[in-house]
């Protein structure tokens, strides 16, 4: 059964909104210095596979401080593509509580542990953290997508 949802890494979600506002930013970005326009183009194309984009606060506030540190007029553009994904997609709350108790925290964090609370094989998670992959495949073989895999395609 395909997914219905995906979440995403806030690698990926920076790459996603620096993209769709401006592709030729992508490699003077300097958080993407490891993503081509072309791989800005297989995301969207995953993405455009799926009903919907599961996100969660903690990974939007990770995005939200990353794109905080451009400059003007492109940090205005980012901010209302980021307004625009929100809106869009469907937000998970996991208590940090919660994501704290996950086996990960310690190594992985809490933003990450709060989207190893969530993932499922109906709802995976895409990311270019070989770390978080592997952590989240314990949920199960078809609970991440590893992007670099698709990036090497």
């Amino acid at each position: 059964m395909p997914p219905v949802g995906f979440f995403i890494d806030t690698n990926l979600l920076v790459l996603l909104i620096v993209g769709s506002v401006d592709r030729n930013l992508i490699p003077k970005h300097r958080r993407l210095q490891r993503f081509t326009v072309e791989d800005c183009d297989i995301l969207i194309n995953l993405l455009d596979q799926v009903k919907q984009v599961f996100v969660t606060p903690n990974t939007l506030t990770e995005t939200s401080n990353l794109l905080a540190q451009h400059n003007e007029p492109e940090r205005s553009r980012f901010f209302d593509k980021l307004k625009l994904i929100i809106q869009e997609s469907k937000e998970i709350v996991v208590a940090s509580t919660d994501a704290s108790r996950n086996k990960a925290f310690k190594r992985l964090g809490l933003t990450d542990s709060a989207l190893l609370e969530v993932v499922t094989a109906e709802t995976p998670l895409v990311t270019v953290d070989l770390d978080l992959y592997l952590a989240a495949l314990t949920k199960g073989q078809d609970a991440a997508v590893n992007f670099t895999h698709l990036q090497n395609l």
